[in-house]
């Protein structure tokens, strides 16, 4: 069974599955990679339903394919599909913080640029962020209160469970 690591963007899945394993499963690279385009210039082209049926796609090859360490983009959870497959899977690892946290490590991150960040207002993204976390927690098996570790103890944690 994989571990796929959830959380809202910012929350350090890319950054931990690296240290778990250099060769884990970064969906929103691969998507990147398969659609010729940033998911920024995707959203804004094609829309976030048909981002979100690739996105789809794309979890259900990987869980297939019998993948280890599966780091998929924060808005996972919002597709009933999804969930489904998740709720299949032994190990949801949820990596939770709490909203001020991850909006500053958002805000001071210059090199990924985020749609749901760069198109909603503070107030619009905090809501956005508090409508996804009773999605993380209830397909969650395990969850890890982030925000006061480092990667490293993280990526520890989740090497024992």
């Amino acid at each position: 069974m994989a571990k796929i690591l959830l959380g809202f963007m910012g929350a350090g899945k890319t950054t931990v599955g690296r240290i778990l394993d250099p060769s884990f499963h970064d969906m929103d690279e691969i998507i990147t990679e398969e659609i010729g385009m940033s998911i920024n210039d995707f959203f804004a082209l094609k829309g976030e339903a048909e981002f979100r049926r690739i996105e789809a796609a794309t979890l259900e090859r990987l869980l297939n394919q019998g993948a280890v360490i599966i780091s998929p983009g924060g808005g996972i959870v919002v597709n009933p599909h999804n969930r489904e497959l998740l709720e299949q899977n032994d190990y949801n690892i949820f990596l939770q913080v709490d909203f001020d946290t991850l909006y500053e490590r958002i805000e001071n991150d210059k090199e990924m640029h985020r749609p749901l960040y760069l198109n909603n207002t503070r107030e619009q993204f905090k809501k956005i962020f508090d409508e996804r976390q009773h999605l993380y927690e209830g397909i969650a098996t395990h969850t890890i209160q982030v925000a006061d570790k480092t990667p490293e103890e993280i990526a520890e944690i989740i090497r024992c469970l």
